[in-house]
Protein backbone atom coordinates (compact mmCIF):
# COMPACT_ATOMS: atom_id res chain seq x y z
CA UNK A 1 0.00 0.00 0.00
CA UNK A 2 2.60 2.56 1.21
CA UNK A 3 4.96 1.92 -1.95
CA UNK A 4 1.94 2.42 -4.32
CA UNK A 5 1.34 5.43 -2.69
CA UNK A 6 4.65 6.81 -3.37
CA UNK A 7 4.34 5.56 -6.41
CA UNK A 8 1.44 7.37 -7.28
CA UNK A 9 3.14 10.69 -5.82
CA UNK A 10 6.35 9.68 -7.47
CA UNK A 11 4.46 10.14 -11.10
CA UNK A 12 2.50 13.13 -10.25
CA UNK A 13 5.48 14.90 -9.20
CA UNK A 14 7.51 14.29 -11.79
CA UNK A 15 4.74 14.99 -14.38
CA UNK A 16 4.61 18.46 -12.70
CA UNK A 17 8.14 18.84 -13.06
CA UNK A 18 8.48 18.18 -17.05
CA UNK A 19 5.58 20.55 -16.93
CA UNK A 20 7.27 23.13 -14.93
CA UNK A 21 10.71 22.40 -16.62
CA UNK A 22 9.25 23.55 -19.94
CA UNK A 23 7.14 26.44 -19.15
CA UNK A 24 9.04 29.77 -19.54
CA UNK A 25 7.56 32.22 -17.27
CA UNK A 26 7.07 36.16 -17.55
CA UNK A 27 10.25 38.25 -16.47
CA UNK A 28 9.01 39.63 -13.61
CA UNK A 29 7.85 36.52 -12.02
CA UNK A 30 11.50 34.72 -12.94
CA UNK A 31 12.90 37.87 -11.50
CA UNK A 32 10.55 37.41 -7.92
CA UNK A 33 11.42 33.49 -8.05
CA UNK A 34 15.09 34.29 -8.17
CA UNK A 35 15.12 36.91 -5.62
CA UNK A 36 12.90 34.71 -3.26
CA UNK A 37 15.12 32.04 -3.30
CA UNK A 38 18.43 34.14 -2.69
CA UNK A 39 16.09 35.58 0.06
CA UNK A 40 15.66 32.09 1.19
CA UNK A 41 19.56 31.82 1.54
CA UNK A 42 19.29 33.56 4.52
CA UNK A 43 19.58 36.78 3.80
CA UNK A 44 15.83 37.27 3.91
CA UNK A 45 15.68 35.86 7.46
CA UNK A 46 18.47 37.84 8.76
CA UNK A 47 17.19 41.04 7.69
CA UNK A 48 13.82 40.02 9.42
CA UNK A 49 16.01 39.38 12.73
CA UNK A 50 17.28 42.70 12.74
CA UNK A 51 13.84 44.15 12.08
CA UNK A 52 12.70 42.28 14.89
CA UNK A 53 15.67 43.02 17.29
CA UNK A 54 15.11 46.85 16.54
CA UNK A 55 11.25 47.06 16.79
CA UNK A 56 10.26 44.17 18.05
CA UNK A 57 9.09 45.20 21.42
CA UNK A 58 9.33 43.40 24.78
CA UNK A 59 9.01 39.87 22.91
CA UNK A 60 11.50 40.40 20.57
CA UNK A 61 14.20 37.99 22.23
CA UNK A 62 11.79 35.48 22.61
CA UNK A 63 10.68 35.45 19.07
CA UNK A 64 14.04 35.67 17.73
CA UNK A 65 15.41 32.42 20.25
CA UNK A 66 11.88 30.89 19.09
CA UNK A 67 12.45 31.26 15.05
CA UNK A 68 16.49 30.14 15.65
CA UNK A 69 15.10 27.15 18.06
CA UNK A 70 13.10 25.84 14.97
CA UNK A 71 15.24 26.78 11.83
CA UNK A 72 18.36 24.73 13.94
CA UNK A 73 16.16 21.82 14.57
CA UNK A 74 14.48 22.38 10.71
CA UNK A 75 18.43 22.35 9.67
CA UNK A 76 19.26 18.89 11.81
CA UNK A 77 16.37 17.24 10.44
CA UNK A 78 16.42 18.14 7.03
CA UNK A 79 20.13 17.21 6.79
CA UNK A 80 19.47 13.92 8.26
CA UNK A 81 16.12 13.30 6.08
CA UNK A 82 17.86 14.47 2.47
CA UNK A 83 20.60 11.37 3.59
CA UNK A 84 18.21 9.05 4.57
CA UNK A 85 15.94 9.44 1.53
CA UNK A 86 18.12 10.42 -1.08
CA UNK A 87 15.49 11.54 -3.56
CA UNK A 88 17.38 12.95 -6.61
CA UNK A 89 16.44 16.67 -7.35
CA UNK A 90 14.38 18.01 -10.23
CA UNK A 91 17.16 19.12 -11.95
CA UNK A 92 19.32 16.29 -12.15
CA UNK A 93 16.31 14.27 -13.27
CA UNK A 94 15.61 16.71 -16.20
CA UNK A 95 17.37 20.28 -17.76
CA UNK A 96 15.27 23.72 -17.12
CA UNK A 97 14.20 25.53 -19.47
CA UNK A 98 15.42 28.95 -18.40
CA UNK A 99 16.88 28.06 -14.45
CA UNK A 100 20.51 27.82 -13.67
CA UNK A 101 21.06 28.03 -10.57
CA UNK A 102 22.75 25.34 -8.82
CA UNK A 103 21.68 23.15 -6.14
CA UNK A 104 23.11 23.71 -2.40
CA UNK A 105 23.06 19.95 -2.22
CA UNK A 106 22.50 17.18 -4.11
CA UNK A 107 19.36 15.54 -2.42
CA UNK A 108 15.58 16.83 -3.16
CA UNK A 109 13.31 15.76 0.22
CA UNK A 110 12.37 17.43 2.05
CA UNK A 111 13.03 21.24 1.28
CA UNK A 112 15.25 22.59 3.54
CA UNK A 113 14.64 26.39 2.09
CA UNK A 114 10.52 25.70 2.60
CA UNK A 115 11.51 24.25 6.27
CA UNK A 116 13.33 27.32 7.01
CA UNK A 117 10.92 29.75 6.02
CA UNK A 118 7.91 28.05 7.58
CA UNK A 119 9.55 27.92 10.75
CA UNK A 120 10.68 31.36 10.85
CA UNK A 121 7.22 32.68 9.34
CA UNK A 122 5.41 30.25 11.98
CA UNK A 123 7.27 31.15 14.81
CA UNK A 124 7.37 35.10 14.60
CA UNK A 125 3.84 34.98 13.60
CA UNK A 126 2.71 33.41 16.99
CA UNK A 127 4.32 36.58 18.68
CA UNK A 128 3.48 39.26 16.25
CA UNK A 129 -0.12 37.59 14.52
CA UNK A 130 -0.58 41.28 12.68
CA UNK A 131 2.83 40.61 10.40
CA UNK A 132 1.13 36.90 9.57
CA UNK A 133 0.34 38.01 5.89
CA UNK A 134 3.64 39.27 5.08
CA UNK A 135 5.54 36.49 6.73
CA UNK A 136 3.54 33.71 4.95
CA UNK A 137 3.58 35.57 1.43
CA UNK A 138 7.64 35.51 2.47
CA UNK A 139 7.62 31.70 3.13
CA UNK A 140 5.02 30.80 0.30
CA UNK A 141 7.42 32.70 -2.09
CA UNK A 142 10.26 30.56 -0.98
CA UNK A 143 8.44 27.52 -1.57
CA UNK A 144 7.18 28.55 -4.74
CA UNK A 145 10.69 29.44 -5.99
CA UNK A 146 12.42 25.95 -4.81
CA UNK A 147 9.94 24.07 -7.58
CA UNK A 148 9.62 26.50 -10.24
CA UNK A 149 13.26 27.00 -10.22
CA UNK A 150 13.57 22.89 -10.55
CA UNK A 151 14.94 22.33 -7.25
CA UNK A 152 12.05 20.05 -5.82
CA UNK A 153 9.13 18.26 -5.87
CA UNK A 154 5.83 19.80 -5.24
CA UNK A 155 6.14 17.14 -2.69
CA UNK A 156 8.96 18.34 -1.09
CA UNK A 157 7.68 21.92 -0.83
CA UNK A 158 4.54 20.62 0.82
CA UNK A 159 6.58 18.15 3.45
CA UNK A 160 9.17 21.54 4.28
CA UNK A 161 6.10 23.29 4.83
CA UNK A 162 4.28 20.59 7.26
CA UNK A 163 7.41 20.52 9.06
CA UNK A 164 8.42 23.78 9.37
CA UNK A 165 5.16 24.84 10.31
CA UNK A 166 5.51 22.59 13.18
CA UNK A 167 8.81 23.31 14.60
CA UNK A 168 8.21 27.23 14.41
CA UNK A 169 4.52 26.56 16.27
CA UNK A 170 6.59 24.43 18.70
CA UNK A 171 9.25 26.54 19.48
CA UNK A 172 7.28 29.59 20.13
CA UNK A 173 4.91 27.51 22.45
CA UNK A 174 7.82 26.67 24.36
CA UNK A 175 9.09 30.12 24.80
CA UNK A 176 5.65 32.15 24.81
Amino acid sequence: MAASVLHWLTLRDQRLMRRLNRWTPPRWMRLWMVAATRGGDGWLWYGIGVVVALTGGPDRFRAMLAAVLAVSVGITLFLNLKRACGRKRPCAMEPHSWATLLPPDQFSFPSGHTITAFSVAISLAVFYPALLTGLLFCAFSVALSRILLGMHFLSDVLAGAAIGSALGYAAAMLLR
